[in-house]
């Protein structure tokens, strides 16, 4: 959905383990920075780049969007998955504005609940709106929550302590609320672009 940029710079927000990272190289041909401040996801993303033939694609940065000194209107493309309503909106939008080239692309995957509360104030902050995919309902309980809620069953169910488990009961809590409202889980890839 975004034009064709020859070898572009990609900035993958809360990158994790690096799914779409390692999509982003392999679909772009382009450099990509994955930053992440969770230590051991990014650990596995090394792993993975290290076994992978895009090593000289892909380079990993431990730290936080909001913190680390990019160069200014570097990158092309920022991607960020189910990150910006955790770090804020407007001082996330704020940074990338910074980070973003003129014409460039700001690709934001989050719930459609979240992003109306800020998506009339988008050219506040210096964007406009380039296009929208909005993810099939079933997808996130297929893909997330259903393997999720079969993992934990299994789990309980060779070690019954568990149970007790306080971040086990939060997933569980989690997913009884998408099964009683999975609408407003729903969610959609927002594109902007720099003005």
């Amino acid at each position: 959905m975004i034009p064709k940029i020859q070898n572009p710079n990609i900035l993958d927000v809360g990158c994790g383990s690096g799914v779409p990272t390692i999509e982003l190289a392999k679909l772009s041909s382009g450099h990509i920075t994955g930053i992440e401040i969770n230590r051991e996801e990014l650990h596995k993303l090394e792993k993975k780049i290290k076994d992978s033939d895009i090593g000289n694609q892909v380079k990993t940065i431990y730290g936080s969007l909001l913190e680390y000194e990019f160069p200014q209107n570097y990158f092309d493309i920022i991607w960020a998955e189910g990150v910006f309503h955790i770090i804020g909106f407007a001082k996330s939008f704020k940074k990338c504005y910074e980070i973003l080239k003129k014409g460039g692309f700001l690709v934001l995957n989050t719930q459609i609940t979240k992003m109306q509360e800020v998506q009339d104030k988008i050219n506040t902050y210096g964007y406009e709106f380039f296009n929208k995919y909005e993810l099939p309902n079933e997808v996130w309980w297929n893909e997330f929550y259903k393997p999720l809620e079969e993992e934990i069953n299994n789990l309980i169910d060779k070690n019954k302590s568990l149970r007790k488990n306080d971040q086990i009961r939060r997933y569980q809590e989690e997913i009884k609320m998408v099964k009683s409202d999975p609408q407003r889980f729903n969610s959609a890839f927002y594109i902007f672009k720099k003005i």
